[in-house]
């Protein structure tokens, strides 16, 4: 019987509104495990998901029957939703609009998913803004940095 066989590897990166450093150590875990329930639900496959107070980074391998922007959306508005039932921020949360999907290789999992498991150590030596735009210039991505997230400088 013929089937679909495929691997589609993508590493999803949103912010919070405002670039705010809303994501609080003390919860964070409790958001990626929320988050990485919703992958699960939509039958797709998290590998690796981590962060900083003011963004995140999921990699996924997803089917080709996923719609990512649909996937997103849910994301974005079930954590959020998630976020404030559990009143985990004194301040309005909410996630910025857009996000950056990159693509990758099955060969290139490991570094990616090492990349992602390093947020910590390694926005210690690089912004997230000089990060997001290493990435649009890495993929190629044509862009106009107005168009960008909203940076608080």
């Amino acid at each position: 019987m013929p089937g679909t066989f495929s691997q589609i590897y993508i590493q999803i990166v949103f912010a919070v509104k405002g670039r705010e450093s809303l994501i609080h150590s003390s919860w964070e875990e409790e958001l990626y495990k929320y988050i990485s329930g919703i992958v699960r639900n939509k039958e797709q496959k998290l590998l690796a998901i981590d962060g900083m107070p003011d963004h995140i980074h999921i990699l996924i391998g997803m089917k080709p029957s996923c719609c990512l922007s649909d996937l997103v959306r849910e994301i974005k508005k079930s954590s959020n939703e998630f976020i404030k039932e559990k009143k985990f921020s004194n301040f309005k949360f909410q996630w910025q609009e857009g996000y950056g999907a990159f693509s990758y290789s099955h060969s290139a999992l490991d570094k990616v998913i090492a990349y992602i498991n390093n947020q910590k150590e390694h926005h210690k030596k690089q912004t997230f803004k000089d990060e997001y735009k290493e990435f649009l210039t890495k993929f190629q991505i044509d862009h106009k940095d107005e168009y960008l997230f909203e940076w608080i400088d």
